[in-house]
């Protein structure tokens, strides 16, 4: 048993190491406690429901969510990094790697047409569904950049707000600067991310992407294919790019898929086309449907 030690100022130094000790902080101060494996289904009951108090507060009731690629990037940026590539090659024009460096250069300059009708595409959803459509769609995307940013920046321009999901990530992921900033969340877990996605989804818009794009799209054609969520107008933009990623034909006459599953999705070529299959759907109905 240890023995009471009382400092030179007769204070209690067992009573110190007690009060000092890890045992003795609030469990809701307790990070090391709120980080271990046995705590995380509250962890994620936090990130549930700290984003839900969160658009609740300010609002945000619907929305039309916007995916695609963090790598497209906007023209003037492809641009920049294009010159800066030939600058590179030109001083070294057997190097291999620069070869390959400069082509990808010049497929992002031809990818980022979708940067700008991502962009473009937002700036319309903000205005139309806010004050034509028969309810308010917020712009609601990963927060991050490429088409991300895109969307949140289109909405910001016309003078909308637009909410940023981002995602804790190996080589960091910031939020893109047209967040707005108090509806700007960061999440662990990807499974709840997604789940935010949906919750208030009226309307969703994939551009092209890669995996983590291809994940979220057929994820949501899952809900709406099983009946786990209400149909919502789902659209693809850029014809080329998705006719040649999935042979959805094929799916149907394997059997994989129904012939009605091919038509739970339209697949467009530009902002306006994206805006009128949206705009479409809603046009005999309400957001409530």
């Amino acid at each position: 048993m240890k023995k009471v030690v009382l400092d030179q100022n007769g204070r209690n130094l067992l009573q110190k190491e007690i009060i000092d000790g890890s045992a003795y902080v609030l469990a809701q101060d307790d990070l090391a406690l709120l980080s271990s494996p046995d705590l995380r289904p509250v962890r994620m009951q936090l990130e549930l429901l700290k984003t839900e108090h969160a658009l609740r507060e300010h609002g945000v009731h619907s929305t039309v969510v916007v995916f695609g690629s963090a790598r497209i990037a906007s023209p003037e940026e492809a641009e920049e990094a294009l010159a800066a590539a030939e600058k590179q090659l030109q001083a070294q024009p057997d190097n291999a790697s620069l070869q390959r460096k400069l082509a990808q250069a010049r497929r992002r300059v031809e990818q980022s047409r979708w940067y700008d009708e991502a962009r473009c595409f937002a700036q319309m959803a903000a205005h139309c569904f806010d004050r034509e459509g028969p309810c308010e769609l917020v712009v609601m995307t990963g927060g991050g950049p490429g088409i991300m940013e895109a969307a949140n920046r289109g909405a910001f321009e016309a003078g909308e707000r637009s909410v940023g999901l981002n995602i804790t990530l190996p080589h960091e992921q910031y939020p893109n600067p047209f967040v707005t900033p108090e509806l700007a969340f960061r999440f662990h877990y990807f499974a709840l991310r997604k789940m935010h996605f949906l919750l208030r989804a009226k309307a969703l818009v994939t551009f092209p992407g890669g995996f983590g794009t291809l994940d979220e799209l057929f994820e949501v054609l899952t809900l709406v294919q099983t009946k786990k969520m209400p149909r919502i107008p789902i659209v693809l933009v850029n014809s080329a790019f998705w006719r040649r990623l999935v042979d959805f034909e094929f799916l149907v006459e394997e059997g994989m898929i129904a012939p009605e599953d091919a038509q739970l999705f339209a697949i467009v070529d530009s902002a306006q086309e994206a805006v009128d299959v949206v705009h479409d759907f809603y046009a005999n109905s309400s957001c409530d449907n």
